[in-house]
């Protein structure tokens, strides 16, 4: 059972799902995503506050429609069905559901007849999210309607007396202005949540039971450099000490600085226990030659892995091995319709070790969105530096050099990527940049720098706003930004005398270029 109180979200495949999670966590209300199918004896043992049904992609119409367990109608928790978990509420609460006139995607407007306790103090008219074709035609015995559109009759309903309260619309996403409210609403007054999910209570409850489950073992923990690996280790260091032994493996692909930052942060700063591999010269010999992009991620790929074993075995002591795993790559590893799981994400894990080193697992951060571990290293006291930092390929530079790597190429793109970061922290809104960084093409330009003539590098720049990764748009950088960039990238790199500015979104462009 869990320590805090909580809310169960059924996912039934939404690609909203996550953000509905989040969302509710950003109101210190603590969040899990389960399987539909989750047995209504299971909820009933951990008793969760409330109970969400998420959207999904099927039609309750469709053969083999994912099903919860008919059961949750009987724990008598407070319910709120979105979109398609509406019109599963309506179909299994006597309702009738149709094909819509008109299907809805995108944005809309609903008109609220009747606030009840979900949509209070809201504005009589407000702008939602809608992505549906089926809607509720007749609702169920003891629901009333909320608010309709003008081609949905039922855009929200409630059965107060039973807490069943259900949108057809979206109020996770930002294109539903009013949607944290709403959330708010069912949360702290149909729930009746408290709000105790603060992360000094979560950095308490970890420390305390890392500390019972370790022992006086020793825990092993590779380093990458990133966020995720950092507030682990700062985490299992706070909860076992000199315990702890953390193995950092420079592969000279990393960005500028970013090995000495490391070592100041862990082996000064926390006293960590720190053991530093140098190995830049084996993976640009491994590169040697190399221009394909899968190619280079493979031999990064298996190199690192022989290096680390190398370190690994010198820690024969260590019993546990921690890794980052958040949140997002537990529930990537399930899929909620029954389908093939998708694979958890390694790119900054240690994965396909060899069999002689067996060590336990130990992901102190499984149950955190990204936003919420960078909180974690802000309460753990790392550096804003760090913290903030954005995301990066486990194959570093490599990927953002396109065409062979070498130790000069590799040092350039570190000097036009410090100028890049520089600048991007001076505007306001540096926080809505996702992620941001400079790629070196593998073209030569002409130019003219005073009375010469030069023949070098093209540098491209790419920044992406996005909430998760899986979608990005390319971000409006002001005309006077990238004036600066330009000219300091080309006045003081030497070796480029060009940048140009990547406006592609994802889809149908990757973010990364390799």
């Amino acid at each position: 059972m869990s320590a805090h109180e909580w809310i169960a979200v059924l996912d039934f495949g939404s690609q909203y799902s996550q953000l509905i999670a989040r969302r509710i966590r950003e109101q210190n209300v603590y969040c899990e995503l389960l399987p539909y199918h989750t047995p209504a004896a299971e909820l009933a043992r951990r008793q969760p506050a409330g109970l969400i049904l998420s959207g999904g992609p099927a039609s309750v119409f469709a053969p083999g429609a994912p099903l919860p367990d008919p059961g949750w109608l009987e724990l008598g928790l407070p319910t709120l069905g979105i979109c398609y978990g509406m019109q599963l509420m309506a179909q299994q609460t006597g309702g009738r559901v149709s094909p819509g006139q008109e299907r809805e995607y995108g944005g809309a407007r609903i008109r609220v007849t009747q606030p009840g306790a979900l949509l209070a103090q809201l504005p009589p008219e407000i702008d939602v999210w809608m992505s549906h074709g089926d809607q509720v035609a007749e609702l169920p015995p003891g629901f009333q309607t909320l608010a309709e559109t003008a081609t949905c009759p039922h855009a929200a309903m409630a059965d107060e007396n039973r807490r069943l309260y259900a949108l057809q619309f979206h109020p996770e996403v930002v294109h539903t202005p009013q949607g944290a409210k709403i959330l708010r609403h069912f949360l702290f007054d149909i729930c009746r949540c408290r709000g105790d999910w603060k992360m000094a209570a979560f950095v308490e409850e970890s420390v305390a039971a890392l500390r019972a489950r370790i022992g006086a073992e020793h825990v092993l923990c590779g380093l990458s450099g990133g966020v995720d690996s950092a507030v682990a280790a700062a985490l299992l260091q706070r909860a076992i000490g000199d315990q702890l032994h953390c193995v950092f493996v420079d592969t000279g692909l990393l960005r500028g600085d970013e090995a000495r930052e490391v070592e100041a942060t862990f082996g000064g700063a926390f006293g960590a226990d720190l053991h530093v591999v140098q190995a830049a010269d084996r993976f640009f010999e491994a590169l040697r030659g190399v221009e394909d992009p899968e190619l280079k991620r493979k031999r990064i790929g298996a190199l690192f892995i022989d290096v680390f074993s190398a370190a690994a075995r010198e820690f024969d002591a260590a019993r546990y091995l921690a890794q980052g795993t958040l949140y997002p790559d537990v529930i990537e590893s399930v899929s909620p319709l029954g389908g093939p799981s998708v694979t958890i994400k390694s790119h900054h894990n240690v994965g396909g070790l060899p069999a002689d080193l067996q060590f336990e697992l130990i992901e102190p951060l499984r149950e955190l969105f990204k936003d919420e571990v960078r909180a974690l290293g802000r309460e753990l006291g790392l550096p804003e530096a760090l913290v903030s930092r954005q995301p990066f390929p486990g194959p570093g530079l490599a990927v953002r050099i396109l065409g062979e790597v070498t130790p000069e190429r590799v040092a350039l793109l570190q000097q036009a990527d410090r100028r890049l970061q520089e600048e991007l922290r001076r505007l306001p809104n540096y926080a809505d940049i996702w992620q941001a960084f400079t790629v070196l093409l593998p073209i030569r330009t002409v130019g003219v720098m005073g009375d010469c003539r030069t023949y070098e590098n093209v540098c491209a720049v790419r920044a992406v706003s996005s909430v998760d990764g899986m979608t990005a748009d390319w971000f409006r950088m002001p005309h006077d930004t990238l004036d600066r960039l330009a000219n300091r990238i080309i006045n003081e790199v030497q070796g480029i005398n060009r940048v140009v500015y990547d406006i592609s979104s994802k889809p149908p462009s990757t973010i990364e270029w390799e």
